[in-house]
């Protein structure tokens, strides 16, 4: 399977700017799941901004209705 890292890159969310694997979504996943984590782009802008990317900060945004 190729990576679309270039397509990946229009519709990325992350604001971490010297982060290696923007656009490369299988090594985020996987970088972000380790820590238990979601990446940045499960996350509302405002939200994502905080890089509080942790399953309670996203399970509160859902039950805030927010996502």
């Amino acid at each position: 399977m190729d990576c679309k890292k270039e397509r990946n890159l229009d519709i990325c969310g992350c604001t971490y700017e010297p982060c290696s694997r923007k656009g490369i979504c299988c090594d985020c996943v996987a970088y972000h799941l380790k820590k238990r984590q979601l990446p940045g782009c499960f996350f509302p802008k405002d939200a994502e901004r905080t890089f509080d990317r942790s399953f309670e900060h996203f399970a509160d945004l859902v039950a805030q209705k927010k996502i």
